[in-house]
């Protein structure tokens, strides 16, 4: 059973940056895409930052040119750069993996998650 596990969320000022880590475990599958999903109060889940098996990048338009996603597969962790934080960034920060060549920006599609990590930006 794969495992994902998320750290370093925290209370940050409006253009500050944080850096999220995702710890994964367990592989059972030849392929995996990684991806983090965010959801604030009241709001849907929202897919922002996607990784293929073979290291192609999507990025949803509400942080696209802020936010980089990354990863080091001797570590089996994955990365989310976050910069130029807004208070609308505010949101409960999760990571997800999926079995398969094919990102999907839909989270019903992702199999595994982590428990998330609060993100709180101040005005």
């Amino acid at each position: 059973q794969l495992q994902v596990v998320e750290s370093g969320g925290g209370l940050v000022q409006a253009g500050g940056s944080l850096r999220l880590s995702c710890a994964v475990s367990g592989y059972t599958y030849s392929s995996y895409c990684m991806g983090w999903f965010r959801q604030a109060p009241g709001k849907e889940l929202e897919g922002l930052a996607f990784m293929d098996p073979d290291g192609r990048i999507k990025y949803a338009d509400s942080v696209k040119g802020r936010f980089t996603i990354s990863q080091d597969n001797a570590k089996n962790a994955l990365y989310l750069q976050m910069d130029s934080l807004k208070p609308e960034d505010t949101a409960m920060y999760y990571c997800a993996s999926r079995p398969g060549p094919t990102i999907q920006a839909t989270p019903k599609w992702w199999n595994y998650w982590g428990q998330g990590t609060q993100v709180t930006v101040s005005s």
